[in-house]
């Protein structure tokens, strides 16, 4: 029986909206993608509760929650923000990307098509 206070983390993490759908969450902690207290979760029926902090890696990011509550439904977003606190470092700055093509001289390069029209021009008059 679970303790007063505590959810399923396939619940948990369908209301707090990480994921789509609970079968979604249940195959990402089979996956082995949910930590508990720097512990794996390995069973989806494994239980949460205010206090314990989540790490959960998705796709191209990391999350790290603490619970705050147990969710009793999958409402809004606002209410789904009010069942963690988010304690995901910010992300790292990339440097913007630097125009690396080589500058050139006006008229070099690929015809415009004014130009590709003027040399068939010259081709046909051949």
């Amino acid at each position: 029986m679970a303790e007063a206070g505590r959810q399923r983390i396939d619940r948990w993490l369908f209301f707090a909206r990480v994921v789509k759908s609970r079968s979604l969450a249940a195959r990402l902690v089979a996956a082995g993608k949910i930590r508990r207290n720097r512990d794996k979760l390995e069973l989806p029926s494994g239980q949460v509760g205010p206090g314990d902090v989540l790490t959960i890696t998705l796709e191209r990011r990391v999350l790290v929650y603490r619970v705050l509550a147990p969710g009793s439904r999958r409402g809004p977003a606002e209410e789904a923000r009010l069942l963690y606190e988010d304690l995901t470092p910010p992300a790292e700055s990339r440097p913007s990307p630097v125009d690396e093509t080589a500058p050139r001289d006006h008229g070099a390069g690929r015809p415009t098509k004014k130009e590709r029209r003027a040399l068939d021009r010259l081709r046909d008059a051949e």
